[in-house]
C-alpha cells in the first residue's frame, strides 16, 4: 500500500512540476507593461473635413481638451480650435510631434471646435455653426465635453473655462442653456471663474467644479437654478485643510451619491456628500501627481488621467491605489497632458491630450486582465 501511495505521489508531483514549468515557459521575458492591457491604434484620428477645398491647408488639430465616447461609433471631441503648422511640416501631424512642438493649450483659430468621430477616427458630424460660441476674446476653447448618463435626450454639455461658461446643447447642436456670463469671471451663484467639469445625480441635479480660480463646488437643480456652493482657497499650501482648494479640476459621483473631486494642485481628492458635507480625502500620489480628469466606472473604481506623471491610474473608492500605467512622450501610447478619458460600449479607451494635441484610441488586448481595463461609467438613463 505504501509503495502505491509513493508512486501516486510521485506522479502528482511530476504533473504539477510540468504544469508550472509550462506556465513559466509561456510567460513573457523582460520588458514592462508599457501600455497596460491595451494595444494602441496608431494614427486613429483622421483629418478634419473641409467645408471648401484647401480650407485647412497649413493647419492641424489644436489642443485636445475633451473627448466623450457615446458609443464605439460616436466619439464626441471638443478641441481648442486649430493650429498653424511650422513651415515644412507634413500635413495633419499632431502638435506634440512638430518641430518645434506647437500644441500648447491656447487656441489659435476657433474653428472646427466640436465634432464626432466614428470607430475609424473619421469625422461623421461637425458643429461648425457653434464655433461662434468659442470665438470670444480671451477664450481658448473647451475644457470638457459630456453627456449626462441619466439623460434620454442626450444633451451635450461643454465647459469653457477661460470664457467662464457652461453650454448645454441639444443632441443636434442647438444651444438651449448658458450658465455664466461669457468672458466675465465671478464666484457666486451662476457666475464662474474658470469652471472645469460637471457631474449629475439621477434626477438631473448637477454639480460644477469651479475651478482654476473659483475654488468651489457649485450645486444646481435640473433646470440650472443655483442651490448652494462650498469651498475656499487654500490658506497654507504646505498644510491644506478639508474644503480648501488649489484648482478644482474634475468631479465624479459614485452610486452611493458621494462626490469625488480632484483638488489638482493640492495633489489629492476630496469627498463630500451631496449637500457639501466633507467626508474624506486622500492623496493622488507623488508630489508631482496632478489629476486632470477622473471618472468612476460602473464597477465603482476611480480611473484618472494624471497630468503630472502622464499615467492612467486606478484607485478604489476608499483611496487605495490599485494599478497604473503610462509614461511621458509623444510616441504611440505615451502621453503629454491626459486631460479627459472615456470608454465606449465595446471597452475601447480614448484619451484627449492637451499638450500633444491628439486623441488616442486603445483597444483591450485579447485575454487582458479585466481588473486592469478601464470600464465605462454606468449609463442607466440611456
Amino acid at each position: 500500500m505504501s509503495r502505491v501511495r509513493f508512486l501516486i505521489g510521485t506522479v502528482i508531483v511530476a504533473a504539477v512540476f510540468t504544469i508550472v514549468l509550462s506556465g513559466q515557459q509561456k510567460r513573457e521575458r523582460g520588458g514592462q507593461e508599457e501600455f497596460g492591457p491595451y494595444n494602441v491604434v496608431e494614427n486613429w484620428q483622421k483629418p478634419l473635413k473641409e467645408a471648401t477645398p484647401g480650407e485647412f491647408n497649413g493647419l492641424t488639430w489644436g489642443s485636445q481638451g475633451a473627448v466623450f465616447a457615446e458609443s464605439a461609433d460616436r466619439i464626441w471631441v471638443a478641441q481648442r480650435g486649430m493650429r498653424e503648422l511650422p513651415a515644412g511640416s507634413k500635413p495633419w501631424i499632431f502638435g506634440g510631434a512638430t518641430e518645434p512642438p506647437i500644441a500648447g493649450t491656447a487656441m489659435h483659430r476657433p474653428i472646427h471646435v466640436i465634432h464626432v468621430l466614428n470607430r475609424n477616427g473619421d469625422v461623421i458630424q461637425a458643429w461648425r455653426h457653434n464655433d461662434q460660441h468659442f470665438a470670444h476674446k480671451g477664450g481658448r476653447g473647451p475644457h470638457k465635453i459630456k453627456i449626462s448618463p441619466y439623460d434620454k435626450e442626450k444633451h451635450v454639455w461643454v465647459i469653457d473655462d477661460n470664457l467662464h461658461v457652461i453650454y448645454k446643447f441639444t443632441y443636434d447642436g442647438k444651444l438651449v442653456m448658458t450658465l455664466g456670463t461669457v468672458g466675465v469671471p465671478g464666484r457666486s451663484g451662476n457666475n464662474f471663474n474658470r469652471p472645469t467639469d460637471i457631474a449629475w445625480l439621477p434626477d438631473g441635479t448637477f454639480f460644477i467644479s469651479d475651478g482654476y480660480v473659483g475654488t468651489r463646488v457649485a450645486k444646481f437643480d435640473p433646470n440650472g437654478k443655483f442651490i448652494k456652493d462650498w469651498g475656499q482657497p487654500t490658506k497654507d499650501p504646505n498644510n491644506p485643510q478639508p474644503n480648501e482648494w488649489r484648482t478644482v479640476h474634475s468631479i465624479a459621483i459614485s452610486k452611493d451619491r458621494r462626490i469625488f473631486v480632484s483638488d489638482r494642485n493640492n495633489n489629492r481628492f476630496q469627498v463630500f456628500d451631496e449637500e457639501g458635507k466633507f467626508l474624506d480625502m486622500f492623496p493622488s500620489g507623488t508630489t508631482n501627481s496632478t489629476v486632470y480628469y477622473h471618472l468612476i466606472s460602473d464597477d465603482q473604481f476611480i480611473w484618472a488621467g494624471d497630468g503630472g506623471t502622464n499615467r492612467i491610474i486606478k484607485w478604489d473608492l476608499n483611496g487605495n491605489y490599485v494599478y497604473g500605467w503610462g509614461g511621458t512622450g509623444n510616441g504611440p501610447g505615451q502621453f503629454d497632458g491626459p486631460h479627459q478619458l472615456t470608454v465606449d460600449n465595446e471597452g475601447n479607451l480614448y484619451v484627449a491630450e492637451v499638450f500633444n494635441g491628439r486623441i488616442q484610441k486603445f483597444t483591450p488586448k485579447p485575454g487582458a486582465d479585466p481588473t486592469k481595463v478601464v470600464r465605462a461609467e454606468a449609463r442607466p438613463g440611456w
